[in-house]
C-alpha cells in the first residue's frame, strides 16, 4: 500500500493523525528501541527517524544537541540503517527517514535508495534539497517506491505551493511558522489562513510540525490538518524523565 492512501485510510477513522520523530543513536540506540516500542503501542501512526547530521540547520536546540550527541557516542549511518531495518521488521506501521542531503551523497544516493527500500522505509525528508536540485532524488523515489515528502512553509506562496506538490509524494509537511524546531506555535488566524492556502495547494495530507508539544495543540490541528508531529518534546521527556515516560504521554496526546 502507498503511504498516501494508508494515511487516507488512517484518517478516515481518526479526526487526526500522530507522526513522531526521535534521533537515531540518542541518546542511544537501545533506548531508540523502547521508545519506538512505546510509540507505536500507544498509537503512532507513523514515525520519523533522523539520521543525524552535524549541521542540521532546520533543528532546533534539543535536536541539535541530539544529532551532534549521537555523532559524538559514534552512531554512524550504516548503524542507522541497520537499527531501521531491526525497527521496520518488528512493528506494522510506516517509517521514515529524515535527514540532510549530504548524508545521501555521501554513502551514494542510488545505493542509500536501494538500502532504504530493501528495509521498508515508506518516505523520506530532506529538508535542505529543493526539486529543482533534486532530480536524480526524485527519479529514485519514484523507481523504489519511497515517497519524497515535500515542505510548505508559512513564507511559501501558493504559486510555490503548487510547484513543490507536483514531485511530491506521501503527504506534504508543513512547517507551521518560521525558524526552526522546538519552539511553542501559535495557532491564531494567521495560522489557519496559511493552513488554508496549503490544502488550496494539494490534495495530499497535510502534516505540521514545529512546536506541537500537548494534547491542546494536536486538538487544534483538528479540521486543519490530517498529521500532527511531535518531535522536541518527545526528546525532552527522555531526557528529563527517562524513555517510561514516552508511552503515557502519546496515549494522552488525543
Amino acid at each position: 500500500m502507498q503511504l498516501t492512501e494508508y494515511l487516507r485510510e488512517q484518517k478516515a477513522e481518526k479526526k487526526i493523525l500522530l507522526m513522531t520523530h526521535l534521533v537515531l543513536g540518542y541518546p542511544s540506540f537501545e533506548v531508540n528501541r523502547e521508545v519506538i516500542r512505546q510509540m507505536v503501542d500507544n498509537g503512532v501512526d507513523l514515525i520519523e527517524m533522523q539520521i543525524p547530521f552535524s549541521e542540521p540547520m532546520a533543528d532546533g536546540p534539543v535536536i541539535l544537541k541530539a544529532n551532534q550527541a549521537a555523532i559524538e557516542n559514534g552512531a554512524k549511518v550504516r548503524d542507522c540503517l541497520d537499527l531501521a531495518a531491526e525497527i521496520t521488521a518488528a512493528h506494522p506501521i510506516p517509517f521514515l527517514f529524515m535527514t540532510y542531503y549530504n548524508i545521501l551523497f555521501k554513502y551514494g544516493v542510488a545505493k542509500f535508495f536501494r538500502k532504504a527500500a530493501a528495509i521498508g522505509i515508506r518516505g523520506f525528508i530532506v529538508p535542505d534539497l529543493p526539486p529543482e536540485e533534486g532530480e536524480e532524488f526524485l527519479a529514485l523515489a519514484k523507481e523504489y517506491g519511497i515517497a519524497p515528502i515535500m515542505i510548505y512553509a508559512p513564507t511559501s506562496t501558493e504559486k510555490r505551493m503548487r510547484e513543490l506538490a507536483k514531485p511530491g509524494d506521501g503527504f506534504i509537511y508543513c512547517v507551521a511558522r518560521r525558524g526552526v524546531t522546538g519552539r511553542k506555535t501559535e495557532f491564531d488566524r494567521d495560522f489557519g489562513d496559511y493552513m488554508a492556502r496549503c490544502r488550496r495547494a494539494t490534495d495530499l495530507p497535510l502534516a505540521v510540525g514545529f512546536g506541537i508539544g500537548s494534547r491542546q495543540d494536536v486538538d487544534s490541528l483538528i479540521g486543519q490538518a490530517d498529521i500532527a508531529v511531535i518531535g522536541t518534546k518527545t526528546i525532552r521527556l527522555v531526557d528529563e524523565q527517562g524513555p517510561a515516560a514516552v508511552g503515557p504521554f502519546i496515549a494522552g496526546l488525543r
